[in-house]
């Protein structure tokens, strides 16, 4: 079997994705604020005894999802921030468990990708 390295990735593309991923998800960071600080400031003025409310989820609750999903956009907003780190770094691109290089393909599918499909997988399986 002949096995040639996948062609190296086209760095200028990658770094659009990267500011595309970035731009996307600031802008969804700041509607979920916008959301958050929303439902707040229509809960402050309101007697509504949401524990015992009926007819669905408390505020309470739906705060919580709400900063689950901000907390996962910061999370994501971080991981493109070390993606362009790597990128100025030059090691954008190389597996940071074996050195070896990532895909292109998985690059284009997941541009935050820190990991080969290999070493990803023994990760995920551990």
């Amino acid at each position: 079997m002949n096995e040639h390295p996948p062609p190296a990735p086209d760095p200028d593309r990658l770094v659009t994705l990267l500011a595309r991923e970035r731009a996307l998800t600031v802008s969804r960071l700041a509607g979920l604020h916008g959301d958050f600080r929303g439902m707040v400031a229509a809960s402050a003025d309101s007697n509504a005894d949401d524990e015992h409310d009926p007819e669905g989820s408390t505020i309470a609750f739906e705060r919580s999802q709400l900063g689950a999903l901000i907390a996962q956009a910061q999370q994501r907003l971080r991981e493109i921030d070390d993606a362009c780190v790597r990128v100025a770094e030059g090691r954008y691109g190389s597996c940071e468990a074996c050195g070896g290089p990532i895909a292109p393909a998985r690059l284009e599918a997941r541009p935050v990708a820190r990991a080969c499909i290999d070493c990803a997988g023994r990760a995920t399986a551990r």
